[in-house]
């Protein structure tokens, strides 16, 4: 991790002051502090500021450069779950690939035809049960959703012809979780009105804080309940968010039908890798 930069001039002039033939030349104490002898405006202080600052450039650039190689050393290792997220999101609809490998031949097509081919904008792999669980979606608009029958067909033959032989996996290409939050939230009725509204900026700033908060949640992440609550607990004219109930409804794999709701206790994450919430019917403002 890239050291800031009072820590990096810290170090270098505290070896300055150690250092007996320039304590010799300048005339202070062998080890005194740089701030009791050098004044922010000399030319010393001026020229560690600029050392400290290229060494903070650099030590940033090179942890850029870390973090980089091992992302894309940890996407192309072969038979791990990292490996399969990185090649559903390279599926190119349409395309076909090259024989006997997991490449396509691009040669001959646009960079805006090559981008529009990957459809696939959001994956995520995990293990359950001795199996790949491949999630995937596609995004319209701002808005995630499945990829469409036709393209989920030819992203099943992609991933058959890629995976390596005897890997067990499901790709989970579904409709968005359901959200139902049942919700009180005590308000300052100077701030926000009896239904919800900023009486100031008349949008509904609780909708607004969950919907913010639901954007913000990777997909597959953990959708915890007590970080909605804090996120809630910022919000201007909001005393105090309380969540009274939870629910979620899932799309059953093998009949693309949604499942009768269930509660989340505490936390949860999505079946499908993302949630949707219908409407915010179920929260009501009181003082």
């Amino acid at each position: 991790m890239a050291r800031n930069r009072a820590d990096i001039k810290l170090e270098m002039t505290t070896a300055f002051m150690a250092n007996e033939t320039l304590a010799a030349i300048y005339g202070f104490p062998v080890g005194s502090l740089f701030v009791n002898e050098f004044s922010k405006v000399s030319f010393e202080n001026q020229m560690f500021d600029l050392f400290a600052y290229f060494m903070f450039l650099l030590e940033q650039l090179f942890d850029t450069h870390k973090k980089e190689v091992d992302a894309i050393i940890e996407e192309k290792m072969p038979h791990r779950a990292s490996w399969y997220r990185f090649k559903a999101k390279a599926f190119q609809y349409g395309f076909a690939l090259i024989q006997d490998s997991d490449k396509y031949n691009n040669a001959g097509f646009t960079v805006d035809q090559i981008e529009a081919s990957k459809i696939v904008k959001y994956s995520a792999v995990t293990q359950s049960a001795g199996q790949l669980l491949i999630k995937v979606a596609t995004e319209s608009g701002g808005v995630l959703s499945p990829i469409s029958s036709p393209q989920k067909a030819s992203f099943d033959a992609y991933i058959a012809e890629i995976a390596d032989c005897g890997v067990k996996y499901i790709v989970i290409n579904n409709l968005p979780d359901i959200l139902i939050l049942t919700m009180q939230i005590y308000r300052d009725p100077s701030v926000i009105d009896p239904q919800g509204m900023s009486i100031v900026n008349g949008n509904y700033p609780v909708q607004d804080a969950i919907l913010e908060f639901m954007k913000d949640l990777p997909f597959n992440g953990e959708l915890v309940l007590a970080h909605l609550v804090d996120k809630l607990q910022n919000v201007e004219g909001v005393k105090i968010p309380h969540i009274i109930n939870a629910e979620s409804q899932i799309v059953d794999i093998n009949t693309g039908l949604y499942l009768p709701l269930q509660p989340i206790n505490v936390k949860t994450v999505p079946e499908s890798g993302y949630f949707t919430i219908p409407n915010f019917d179920n929260v009501s403002y009181v003082v």
